[in-house]
């Protein structure tokens, strides 16, 4: 009976604050979408990370011809400087960094070069002896990079070092902010998702102050009371999470595994997987946001 009675409750305030009730879930459905998207995004950073750090190389580009680099003063790399970075490289100091090093023949860089720029007109223009002989180290913790660059930057034949995490860390920077964007833009819209459920059970509530009324006089429990308007609030904040839920797996479907997936196949995506992974955490706190809503607002409205 109580649970009839609770239910018609429920059904009777939902009818009666359509508009605000449709109007919860909206914003509910927006703010955790940004939510869900900012959660998605530092997972999508995660996976970029495990997948191209430990990909890491330290590349060592060597005096070419006519470099106008300092440590090039002396013209194109000699044999003597070549021992020289190799030897650093092979110190015992420096070994546990240093999983193997490949060197790289102007004649093969030319190769490499040619391959990936063939379809380009001024390509044919370069010569073998325009490219840089090189190094390129694989690390055995990618974390521990600076450590091997230092050791050879500056030495004499040494042109340029190019670490390739630093091209990465600029990535992360941006994905990073692009995070905290969605994040700032998810806290405004659970700030009005809370002003509108508060006023929505508000509205409930003095709705219903003839029968609430009747209920006091007659000795019903606070939380009897309460209980209805806590439960319309609860209710539309997770048909907006379960919405915002479904956003994001259409999102990742439809936009990252077959669009981005199939156009850029290298990059390691977040599957629909992640998006129900995180499910639980956006309902949670449609729920929460909708009960301390209501528990702030009943405590003036229906306290017995």
């Amino acid at each position: 009976m109580r649970v009839q009675f609770i239910l018609s409750e429920i059904a009777q305030g939902l009818r009666r604050n359509l508009s605000m009730t449709v109007s919860v879930i909206l914003v509910t459905f927006v703010s955790l979408t940004f939510v869900g998207s900012a959660a998605l995004l530092q997972l999508q950073i995660g996976k970029m990370k495990d997948d191209w750090y430990d990909k890491v190389e330290v590349s060592v580009f060597l005096c070419p011809q006519n470099s106008s680099e300092p440590t090039c003063a002396s013209g194109e790399v000699t044999d003597e400087q070549r021992a020289d970075i190799r030897t650093a490289l092979d110190a015992p100091e420096i070994a546990p960094f240093v999983e193997h090093v490949y060197e790289e023949t102007k004649e093969q860089a030319f190769a490499a070069f040619q391959e990936q720029f063939a379809d380009q007109f001024w390509a044919s223009a370069a010569t073998a002896d325009d490219m840089n002989s090189s190094y390129r180290i694989k690390l055995t913790d990618p974390q521990k990079y600076q450590v091997v660059a230092d050791v050879v930057s500056g030495r004499p034949g040494v042109e340029e070092v190019q670490d390739q995490r630093r091209l990465f860390d600029k990535l992360f920077l941006v994905l990073n902010r692009a995070t905290l964007l969605a994040g700032g833009l998810a806290a405004v819209m659970l700030l009005a998702a809370v002003l509108l459920i508060t006023t929505t059970i508000r509205l409930s509530a003095l709705s219903r102050r003839r029968e609430t009324g009747i209920m006091k006089l007659v000795g019903a429990s606070t939380i009897f009371i309460q209980l209805p308007f806590m439960l319309e609030g609860a209710l539309a904040a997770t048909v907006g999470a379960l919405l915002a839920v479904g956003g994001l797996w259409l999102g990742v479907e439809y936009l990252v595994t077959d669009w981005l997936g199939a156009s850029v196949g290298w990059i390691p995506y977040v599957s629909t997987a992640d998006v129900l992974a995180v499910a639980p955490a956006l309902v949670a706190v449609a729920i929460l946001l909708a009960a301390i809503s209501s528990l702030v607002t009943l405590s003036r409205y229906t306290k017995v």
